[in-house]
């Protein structure tokens, strides 16, 4: 599976969506391989776009698989990498990263 940063969109969903599909989709929907696209954290005006898009590589690229995820963390990138390399069915999916962490697990009162 090849990481695929996706970087200097501009903040601006309509922007950054018109970017990607202009300059980055083309080259990406060419892949002879699978592909994690990383994308930034962004707020929630971003999800709509983001999702429709890998959805719509990953139907250009079947029966490769294009997932996508947005976070900042290597380790949380590298985690989710992983996951979806054991995941072979997975495919077309946009997956927010918590870059804080779940926290500690808590033991329930017995």
């Amino acid at each position: 599976m090849r990481c695929v940063a996706v970087e200097g969109l501009p903040a601006d969903p309509l922007a950054a969506a018109a970017m990607f599909h202009g300059d980055l989709a083309p080259g990406l929907a060419a892949a002879t391989q699978d592909l994690l696209l990383v994308f930034p954290p962004a707020d929630h005006t971003h999800r709509g776009w983001r999702l429709a898009a890998v959805q719509m590589l990953a139907r250009a690229a079947a029966p490769r698989r294009v997932n996508a995820v947005a976070s900042a963390s290597e380790p949380a990138i590298a985690s989710a990498a992983h996951y979806l390399e054991q995941a072979p069915g997975l495919t077309g999916q946009y997956l927010p990263l918590d870059d804080a962490g779940a926290g500690a697990v808590l033991q329930s009162p017995a």
